[in-house]
């Protein structure tokens, strides 16, 4: 078992597939559970820091779900590895929020203004989260903003582009609850960009 601080020269078993090394994990092959670490550990560190908004309680929740992960893998019945695993750092963030009983002070819908801008489509997240750093932070403070359960939404579709399918079983959801929740954390994080229309315009 290892941390999210994996040497990157360590390079993965050509010979094993993924369902090979959960196998081997699953009968104690540490070698092979490590193998996985590296194989998401940079996705599950990234989805666990825009869900709880810190690096350092995102490291921690990080080797925290790798190491539920390892004691709970006989619970794996098969499926997606991804999304059993993405599962796991998703209910815990939702944890350490909800310990912290952290509300934010102004939501989303009091921020909003009637206007006829246009922003962009949140939709199109992969390609806003490529514009210059001032505009990531704006769309990241908007993220952290919503309800969580929009925010896991948001960000497992269409930060880091997991399918429909993928996403529901991830937040155990059906398809259209998860689309109902999708649809409403676009709406509300469109409106929040028109906030900052300096963003977009010139």
């Amino acid at each position: 078992m290892t941390s999210r601080h994996v040497p990157s020269s360590w390079p993965l078993d050509p010979r094993n597939d993924e369902a090979e090394r959960i196998v081997e994990a699953q009968h104690g092959d540490v070698t092979a559970f490590n193998q996985l670490v590296l194989t998401y550990q940079d996705l599950v560190f990234n989805i666990a820091r825009r869900l709880v908004g810190d690096d350092d309680t995102a490291s921690d929740l990080t080797q925290e779900a790798f190491l539920s992960a390892y004691r709970h893998l006989d619970q794996f019945k098969g499926g997606s590895f991804r999304a059993w695993l993405l599962r796991i750092v998703t209910n815990a963030s939702y944890d350490v929020l909800r310990s912290r009983r952290h509300q934010a002070k102004e939501s989303l819908d009091q921020l909003m203004e009637d206007t006829a801008f246009d922003a962009p489509d949140p939709s199109d997240l992969p390609e806003l989260l490529a514009l210059r750093q001032e505009t990531i932070q704006v769309i990241e403070e908007a993220i952290h903003l919503l309800p969580f359960e929009q925010r896991s939404v948001l960000v497992l579709c269409d930060v880091h582009g997991l399918s429909y399918e993928e996403a529901a079983v991830t937040l155990q959801l059906n398809a259209g609850t998860l689309k109902s929740r999708l649809s409403r954390a676009r709406r509300r994080l469109r409106d929040y960009l028109i906030q900052r229309r300096e963003l977009w315009e010139g």
